[in-house]
């Protein structure tokens, strides 16, 4: 029988494998941030150890740093000691940093790709939860806890139960491809299957849906499995063509993945699950999780609507209106907002802002909003400026930012206060993740540019974005 490309990369990288219980994986890139890394490097310092390959380490600071001007400095004490503790780490243990001040930082997840150092076939971890986007690259790209990082550093490999294999095909064509996005998609995805849908496997995405994405579209998809994956082609390839970290020999490993690097065609998974775009509608989130999630054109689903029966589902609901103080029946463009976020490693990407910016084209923002754009990265920052780009954003009274995961999560000084309502690009909308008792809408990049501009959710599709 066939294999898939998940099957193909975990038997390439297995050093013990164990039938009934984890095996023993080895990993291609650490990638390491100030957050996760801390009490990993001071396990090393006790236990006398050295990082096993320094070379294959890279780090960055993402998370916490400030997003506005940089020669300030930081008054967060937390936020200043992560981020000295990891430059003092880096340079202990001989690992590669883009520090506050490189023209290279930026989110983990967006430098990565950005900078050649992911590539397919590969194996990446990062204490994130987000690292799956790698997947875009087809690398096997795992999300691990501090205790993991620490493993990771010391031996270069990481115990791992073998997920199950899932797959998800997006067939059809979206008719507006502007309007309607790889956003949506995902959290049409995530709607039908659920926040649990995807635990403890290992996604692959497929179909025409999947493959008509640019690169930069494919990193959004992130469904809340332990992995993703996306066949690598030529788009991948020649994404990845001549960036800085690229490897020499690359044309020689391009021969190689095309050969390799897919899922036969009599491959068997354990689960699957097709969703059809050919009538979708841009998403807006209702709730506290992404799979509370509706069409803009429809209305707030009741508790008994939303659980089809059951009891938890029925309880989550009614405390997830609660929190976002929302009515069942109640029209989603009826919902007017305090805050725009347009940021984080699914959404900070240079397509994102150019198509954004078309929404915003020489309007202003509301007068009862406040707005904010954060580049994924220094690189895309640039590339925008140098594009015109912040110009657009700046003049419709949108602040323009320095790169980092800013008000994705809470721990910035990027955050909403208590009540405010927020239309975001991220991927997270749980009870405080951008503060305490904010109030968190997972949109498009276009979809928050269309809400800035009106103060409510629109369905961006009745826009010009010609």
């Amino acid at each position: 029988m066939g294999k898939t490309l998940f099957e193909k990369i975990w038997e390439s990288h297995v050093v013990v494998e164990k039938q009934n219980g984890p095996s023993l994986i080895y990993i291609d890139r650490h990638l390491v941030h100030e957050v996760t890394s801390p009490q990993a490097f001071d396990g090393l310092r006790m236990n006398k150890r050295k990082v096993r390959r320094p070379d294959l380490t890279i780090a960055t600071m993402d998370h916490n740093v400030p997003t506005n001007d940089r020669s300030l400095p930081i008054l967060d004490q937390t936020s200043a000691v992560q981020i000295q503790t990891l430059e003092k780490n880096c340079k202990d243990f001989g690992i590669k940093l883009f520090d506050i001040n490189s023209p290279n930082q930026g989110i983990v997840h967006v430098i990565g790709p950005q900078l050649g150092i992911t590539l397919p076939g590969t194996t990446i971890v990062c204490g994130d939860s987000h690292t799956s986007t790698h997947g875009a690259f087809g690398a096997l790209a795992l999300g691990i806890g501090t205790s993991e990082v620490e493993h990771v550093l010391t031996s270069q490999t990481l115990w791992l139960e073998k997920p199950k294999s899932f797959e998800i095909k997006v067939e059809g064509k979206r008719k507006n491809p502007h309007a309607v996005t790889a956003k949506d998609i995902v959290l049409s995805i995530i709607k039908n299957i659920g926040t649990g849908g995807g635990t403890g496997t290992v996604i692959e995405y497929r179909g025409q849906g999947i493959t008509d994405l640019s690169m930069e579209q494919r990193m959004t998809i992130e469904a809340g499995s332990r992995a993703g994956l996306i066949e690598p082609d030529e788009k991948a390839f020649d994404y990845l063509r001549g960036r800085q970290y690229t490897p020499k020999n690359y044309e020689s490993l391009v021969d190689n993945w095309k050969e390799h690097l897919k899922t036969d065609s009599d491959a068997k998974f354990e689960k699957q699950f097709t969703l059809n775009i050919n009538n979708i509608a841009p998403q807006v989130s209702w709730g506290t999780n992404p799979g509370m999630t509706c069409d803009v054109t429809e209305s707030i689903p009741s508790p008994d609507e939303f659980s089809k029966g059951d009891p938890n589902q029925k309880k989550g609901a009614e405390k997830a209106l609660e929190y976002m103080d929302l009515e069942p029946g109640t029209p989603i463009t009826d919902i007017k907002i305090d805050r725009v976020f347009i940021g984080s490693c699914t959404n900070a990407r240079l397509e994102d802002l150019i198509e954004a910016s078309k929404v915003i084209k020489e309007q202003k923002i509301s007068t009862n909003v406040k707005a904010m754009v954060v580049p994924g990265s220094q690189m895309v920052k640039k590339q925008a400026e140098e594009l015109g780009i912040d110009k657009i954003f700046i003049n419709a009274n949108f602040e323009w930012r320095e790169a980092g995961c800013s008000m994705c999560l809470g721990m910035n000084p990027d955050i909403l206060s208590p009540g405010e309502r927020c239309a975001s690009t991220s991927n997270r909308n749980f009870e405080g993740r951008q503060g305490t008792g904010g109030r968190t809408h997972l949109v498009s990049p276009v979809m928050a540019a269309a809400a800035a501009i009106k103060g409510h959710f629109v369905d961006v599709r009745e826009l010009d974005l010609s």
